[in-house]
């Protein structure tokens, strides 16, 4: 059996969606750090099809918070309005 090294990760060009979804969720207090991958990955669509609230969005990511969930809505949304998106 052999084992290989994973992959590399290339990161999202700065401005992108991508990168703007993953950067507004950065800094939220959650259980584990994969609760803010699958976050950031949940606001990516939202800000691509945005068909439900931002509030929606967020709960329905399932994460873990340690913070009221909505106290990370309005974090998130902060971090959307200082990048000029309207949320």
């Amino acid at each position: 059996m052999t084992t290989k090294a994973p992959s590399g990760i290339e990161p999202a060009s700065p401005g992108t969606l991508e990168s703007i979804a993953y950067d507004c969720v950065k800094g939220i207090p959650t259980q584990e750090g994969h609760d803010l991958d699958r976050l950031g990955y949940t606001l990516w669509l939202w800000l691509k099809h945005r068909k439900d609230p931002l509030e929606t969005a967020v709960h329905a990511a399932g994460v873990r918070f340690l913070v009221p969930e909505e106290e990370a809505v309005e974090r998130v949304r902060q971090n959307l309005t200082a990048r000029g998106i309207s949320a």
